[in-house]
């Protein structure tokens, strides 16, 4: 007869999570206190990421344009994302002047607009759309763009009265952006460079 043990899974807390290090260049979200591999980006989502960076540096000061930043979102457990790009807003990005991590915690002001890839998959596909928008409509962000290369759309969620408002722009509707007012780039424009 065969038995089986329990996986015992340690939960970490948000300060364990800040500084845990496994000596590894491996990215971590944690989820409901455990921490959850981040898979290696496809060329498809960090080609769009970085257009979008140089894209958005024409509209706004680069200092507020971040990559690899942390945001500490409510979960019943510690729980921390680590979207694809972020613009900060003045508030947020000066709360991390000097910090040793660049994680905002939920004490810090959150940053207008936040922009995920999403990656391939049923589980991705839900985090993206339905966990990440309540986390980060609990936060306050004004805009959390998801950008879906699988189904050739953008969705704009537009923090309205306390909650997100989705707008889902396909083709050569140029994204509206209250955030960025003078950006005008077409999801045609923007899932094409991913295909570079």
């Amino acid at each position: 007869m065969t038995q089986t043990i329990p996986r015992v899974v340690k939960h970490l807390t948000m300060e364990e999570y800040i500084a845990y290090d496994d000596g590894t260049d491996t990215r971590y979200e944690l989820v409901d206190g455990e921490l959850v591999e981040m898979p290696v980006e496809s060329q498809i989502n960090a080609s769009i990421a970085k257009y979008l960076l140089f894209e958005f540096a024409k509209h706004l000061p680069i200092a507020l344009i971040a990559w690899n930043t942390e945001i500490e979102v409510s979960g019943r457990r510690a729980k921390c994302r680590l979207p694809d790009l972020i613009i900060h807003s003045e508030e947020s990005q000066a709360a991390l002047v000097g910090a040793k991590r660049s994680t905002l915690l939920r004490d810090m002001p959150p940053p207008q607009l936040v922009v995920e890839v999403v990656s391939p998959g049923a589980d991705n596909r839900d985090r993206d759309y339905r966990y990440k928008r309540t986390e980060y409509a609990a936060r306050g962000i004004a805009e959390y763009w998801i950008i879906d290369p699988e189904m050739q759309q953008i969705t704009l969620c537009l923090w309205v009265n306390g909650q997100y408002e989705d707008t889902v722009y396909t083709g050569d509707t140029a994204i509206s952006s209250k955030v960025l007012p003078s950006f005008n780039l077409t999801v045609t424009q923007i899932l094409a460079f991913g295909q570079n």
